[in-house]
């Protein structure tokens, strides 16, 4: 939703008469600091999600490299067979 020049002057002035031009600054520093919060959870929440991530593939390769390392002693320990 994009909101028009006319759209927010109505706006701002249904405010003014809901809160009154002495709430109003109150009004935006809580609107401010809600804003605020909600970043900074949104990033801790795309933070732990990457971490997530990471360490799924960090297991993967590992299980990756186990699987080789034991591939290579399994066909170092077996007999060779002479034509």
């Amino acid at each position: 939703m994009n909101f028009g020049g006319q759209e927010m002057i109505v706006i701002f002035l249904i405010v003014l008469l809901l809160f009154g031009a002495k709430k109003l600054p109150e009004l935006a520093r809580g609107v401010g600091k809600s804003m605020g919060e909600f970043k900074k959870a949104r990033d801790d929440f795309e933070r732990e999600i990457t971490r997530s991530e990471q360490d799924v593939k960090t297991r993967e390769t590992a299980k990756k490299e186990e699987e080789e390392i034991r591939i290579k002693q399994a066909a170092s320990s077996e007999p060779v067979e002479k034509a």
